[in-house]
């Protein structure tokens, strides 16, 4: 009976009443946390690639320069000279550029402060007793000098700076000259030449091109004297005057191994000379270096490392020549890299000491930036009209400072500190020093201060794409079959079983799974490579003979066992195949690849087999994405409506019939969703790919080869790139392009997937 009570009525209401103000308060509260959350999501997203954009802005900055100051150098710089003027040879600076010096006609090293008016602090005058000083060379390093005179001598020195602390604060730069021995070269003035010493035997060699037009190389040999004699040093001599033909030469250069001699000529010739054998110079070639005989080479000099010739001419062209290996021939001297040429004859050369960049100068005083990785000039130092007599590229390479005819100093603040990158270093092929073409490298770093960093993208991406290509290529058969066989042909009791343990996988750390990759299955998988190609095919034989066979079965026997329970007579006869496929592996190996299947595969295709491959990565990486692009596509073929498949049966289509032409495309847009999802995965794959391939940035589509991915090259190189480095800033560049390839992959699954919804007018999975 109906409570009449009017006092329970309402109390009933009023309770009521509660509850529903309490759900609207719930809701009101789960609804500003689920878009304070969300909002937050989007906002830590944002400042994340905004920091990430923020440390890879300074790489795709221009070079900058500031005149700090213009001013002459003191008239007592001229003193003691015969006309009351004195020639500067060279000119340099300590590398926090507080000091400069300069090394003159006169023999003097003078030591200058870098201020707005340079003061004098001191002079060293070489102890060389000579009548005049002729020429002058810089050596390899930035400490190595010499001077040559009217007497055919040639005097080395160094001049060193060394930095002290006044009480572990005020900084004090502290020069010192140190002279060496003056050795006899000629017997008449020396015009050029050039002077290194031989990291084999401490021992100097000397070219040089003298006043009356000869060309002479001078080496002192270590001679070993035997058991029962002293060593001793042996001097040889040799004029190479008959090989120039005549030409007066213009600059002479010999690397710091002593192993070759460059000579430019007025008539635009590049004369090699092979210095193996230092007691008899062997001519390797002579290349026309300007193209025209009426424009002579003006200046040569090195770059860092003494393995790439800069050459300058007449016209202002700069270019840079190393050797390359041609074919079976050998090496020889190219010219690799042209620039932007300057306005009048070059005149002076001066090399960064922490990079493959240059400074050249021009008779009209114009100073010109160049890189020779990516093959461009960088910033232009407009001059006044006159040539400089010294030219001096910063330590740091942050700064120029040059002396003009006039005396007059000129100090240059450059702002470079990516000087190797830009759109083509980062993506482009480089000609890099040594190598016989261009090509895309990733090398970081090397073992030498000369190393020449190698910064490519491309084969990062290239990996990046290879190991998902390759992964995917593994699980989306797997993955989708299992899903339609799971949906569409087990009973719901199987599947409930099936599904939850399939899904566990991607529980798996990748750690480990990379780990059991590169220990485990590397090791394995080339024991057994044999067998793993041709197991392929002996599974599909073997289970279409099976269910061929199960078919052919009394309806009175397989009418006893639940849909799908033919799924583990499958499984059996699955591993019955793996066991055949590995108990076939000698014999096949033994009869097809003559016993060695590495050895086949590199004589017959040239292929070279690593243990750590794309196979291995592809089984551990396939293993990691198939529980994924599974439960996604398991979803959205059970979300199918039922009366869909009910009506193909009904129609008298079977149960794969159904499966493939109805159910299967109405759950396309789901499938291409999970397909997607599975590739970001991919593609985002760090520990396995880090752990179970050799990191080798090689762009090879070979599955014989291992690559190195973005994600790895991240969590390999981020740890020891200094912090606002080069190479730091890279691969944040490097996350960036992660960031979008996965960006643009879900943006275009999404456009795809809606496509595919409104073709099947099918709801969203």
């Amino acid at each position: 009976m109906p409570n009449d009570n009017p006092d329970l009525l309402g109390a009933t209401e009023g309770s009521k009443q509660k509850q529903i103000r309490r759900r609207k308060l719930y809701d009101r509260l789960a609804r500003h946390v689920v878009f304070v959350g969300g909002v937050g999501i989007i906002f830590c997203i944002i400042g994340i690639l905004f920091f990430i954009g923020i440390e890879t802005i300074p790489l795709w900055k221009s070079p900058d320069k500031k005149l700090e100051s213009v001013s002459e150098m003191e008239q007592s710089i001229a003193s003691g000279a015969q006309d009351g003027r004195v020639h500067i040879f060279g000119l340099g600076v300590d590398e926090y550029r507080e000091q400069i010096f300069t090394i003159d006609s006169l023999g003097s090293v003078r030591f200058f402060t870098l201020k707005e008016e340079p003061t004098l602090l001191k002079i060293h005058t070489l102890s060389h007793k000579t009548s005049g000083y002729t020429s002058f060379y810089k050596a390899r390093s930035n400490t190595s000098y010499a001077l040559a005179d009217r007497e055919g001598r040639v005097k080395p020195f160094d001049v060193t700076f060394k930095v002290e602390f006044r009480e572990g604060i005020e900084r004090t730069i502290v020069s010192k000259v140190s002279e060496e021995e003056s050795l006899k070269i000629a017997q008449e003035p020396i015009v050029l030449f050039a002077y290194q010493i031989s990291p084999d035997t401490g021992t100097p060699v000397v070219a040089a091109y003298t006043d009356s037009g000869r060309l002479v190389t001078y080496a002192e040999i270590e001679e070993d004297g035997g058991f029962m004699e002293e060593s001793g040093t042996e001097v040889f001599t040799t004029d190479l005057t008959s090989e120039l033909a005549g030409a007066e030469v213009t600059g002479v250069q010999i690397d710091y191994a002593t192993a070759n001699l460059y000579v430019s000529t007025e008539n635009g010739k590049l004369y090699h000379w092979s210095l193996s054998d230092l007691s008899s110079p062997q001519l390797k070639s002579v290349l026309d270096a300007t193209g025209n005989p009426d424009v002579p080479v003006t200046e040569i000099g090195f770059l860092l490392g003494h393995r790439s010739l800069i050459v300058g001419d007449a016209a202002g062209n700069v270019s840079v020549w190393f050797e390359t290996t041609n074919g079976g021939e050998g090496s020889r001297l190219r010219k690799v890299h042209i620039f932007t040429p300057l306005l009048a004859a070059v005149d002076k050369f001066s090399a960064s000491q922490r990079g493959r960049g240059f400074i050249a100068s021009d008779v009209l005083g114009n100073i010109a930036l160049y890189q020779a990785t990516s093959a461009e000039k960088q910033l232009d130092l407009p001059g006044e009209g006159r040539p400089y007599m010294g030219l001096s590229f910063a330590p740091k390479a942050n700064g120029v400072v040059a002396v003009d005819s006039s005396m007059v100093l000129s100090n240059y603040h450059i702002d470079n500190p990516h000087p190797e990158t830009n759109f083509r270093s980062l993506f482009g092929k480089i000609w890099y020093e040594g190598y016989d073409k261009p090509e895309y490298v990733w090398q970081s770093t090397g073992g030498t201060d000369e190393f020449e960093p190698k910064f490519s993208l491309t084969p990062l991406a290239y990996g990046t794409l290879k190991g998902a290509i390759y992964a995917m290529i593994l699980s989306i058969p797997l993955a989708i079959l299992a899903a339609i066989c799971v949906s569409q042909f087990l009973h719901p009791s199987i599947r409930n079983v099936v599904k939850p343990v399939i899904e566990v996988m991607a529980a798996l750390p990748s750690v480990v799974l990379g780990f059991l990759a590169g220990l485990w299955l590397a090791p394995l998988l080339e024991k057994i490579f044999v067998a793993t190609l041709i197991m392929p095919f002996i599974v599909v034989v073997l289970t279409l003979l099976a269910l061929f066979c199960w078919q052919r079965l009394p309806v009175s026997f397989s009418g006893r066992f639940r849909v799908g329970a033919e799924l583990f007579t499958i499984v059996g006869v699955i591993g019955g195949a793996v066991a055949l496929s590995l108990w076939l592996n000698a014999p096949i190996e033994s009869l097809v690849f003559a016993g060695d299947f590495k050895d086949w595969f590199f004589r017959i295709f040239d292929l070279r087999y690593d243990q750590r491959n794309m196979l291995v990565v592809g089984f551990a990486m396939g293993f990691t994405v198939i529980p994924i692009i599974f439960t996604i596509s398991e979803d959205a073929l059970s979300s199918v409506p039922r009366v869909l498949s009910a009506g193909s049966l009904a129609l008298g289509a079977n149960r794969w019939q159904t499966a493939t032409r109805i159910v299967l495309p109405s759950a396309s847009a789901g499938i291409f969703s999970a397909v997607m999802i599975g590739f970001g995965r991919a593609v985002g794959e760090t520990m396995i790919v880090l752990m179970a391939t050799g990191n080798t940035p090689v762009m090879d589509w070979s599955f014989f080869n291992g690559f190195r991915a973005l994600s790895a090259n991240i969590a390999v190189e981020l740890p020891e790139a200094p912090h606002g480095g080069t190479l730091y800033r890279v691969l944040f560049l490097a996350a960036i392009l992660l960031f979008l390839a996965t960006f643009l992959l879900n943006t275009l699954a999404e456009i795809l997937r809606q496509r595919l919804r409104r073709k099947y007018a099918q709801s969203d999975a």
